[in-house]
Formats: C-alpha cells, sequence, structure tokens
C-alpha cells in the first residue's frame, strides 16, 4: 500500500495497532485458557479486560481524526502465535509453563509499547493533543501491565525457589 503524507502513515499504524490490540484479545483468551494457577489467570483475565478498553479508546482516536481504519495484511502476530504454541508444547513442568505465558505476555506488550511510543510522537507533531492524550492513557496501561507481570514473574520463581528449600 503507498502512503502518499504523514497522516496516511498515521493512520496506517494507527491501524496497525487497533489490528494488533484484536489479534492480542484472542491470545491473551488462549493463554488464560492454558493457565492453572489463579493469580496468573487472574491477571491475565484483567489484560483481556482492559485491552477491549484500548480497543474503544483507539475506536475514538480514529473518530477524533475522522478516519477509518485501513486494510493491512499483518503476519508478525501470526507467526508469534504459531511459535508460542510450538514453544509451549514442549513445556512439561506446570511452573515453567507459566513462567514462558507470562514471559511471552511481556514480550507482545513491549512491541506495543514501541508502537504507542510512536503515535504519540506523531500525534503531537500534527498538534492532535486529545489523540495523543488518549494513546497515552493507552501508553500507560500497558507500562502498568509489565511492571505488575514482572512483579508476578519474580512470585513465580520465589515461590519455586521457596518450595525447593522446603523440600530439602
Amino acid at each position: 500500500m503507498t502512503t502518499k503524507n504523514p497522516k496516511e502513515l498515521f493512520v496506517l499504524l494507527l491501524t496497525s495497532v487497533r489490528n494488533s490490540v484484536q489479534r492480542h484479545s484472542s491470545i491473551y483468551q488462549e493463554m488464560s485458557q492454558l493457565v492453572q494457577d489463579p493469580e496468573i489467570k487472574e491477571a491475565i483475565d484483567a489484560r483481556i479486560f482492559l485491552n477491549d478498553k484500548t480497543l474503544s479508546t483507539i475506536d475514538e482516536v480514529f473518530r477524533l481524526i475522522g478516519e477509518q481504519p485501513m486494510k493491512t495484511t499483518g503476519r508478525l502476530l501470526e507467526v508469534f502465535v504459531e511459535e508460542f504454541r510450538r514453544e509451549l508444547s514442549e513445556i512439561q513442568n506446570p511452573v515453567a509453563r507459566h513462567f514462558y505465558i507470562l514471559s511471552r505476555a511481556l514480550q507482545i506488550t513491549h512491541m506495543q509499547i514501541g508502537e504507542y511510543a510512536a503515535l504519540i510522537a506523531a500525534a503531537d507533531i500534527t498538534g492532535d493533543y486529545g489523540v495523543g492524550v488518549l494513546l497515552e492513557n493507552c501508553l500507560a496501561d500497558k507500562l502498568a501491565f509489565v511492571e505488575r507481570t514482572r512483579r508476578l514473574l519474580r512470585h513465580v520463581i520465589e515461590s519455586k525457589s521457596a518450595a525447593k528449600l522446603a523440600a530439602a
């Protein structure tokens, strides 16, 4: 698809983010079904809820700029999901599986953080400050998820270490 000006590029990037948010919902739902630990399941389910909020926010950004999402053909997430499923199927230990699922959720989120940083910069350049505020809200949500997931990963490791010490 030929992009002729900065606004078209912004719409293309915003469309890409919107499509990935939709796809992430299904990825997170799949992850939630694979998790047995109630704390991890709760964290992923909260991510699903917030993902729906993010989708509504992005739709509001489209409304504010007077545009509609474009047609795109991104394959990055499909490759990610294929690799995730393949690697997860090879992990037998439940704690290791939970750790792997959380680490992949972080990886997805870090990709989104980069996308939002670029969109916010573009909104600032064009003077769309309301759009920037909405996108920064989405970014803040992603950053909070990263921090919470990092803490949960530490908890998983500490619990496993404590169990080993208690068994010794």
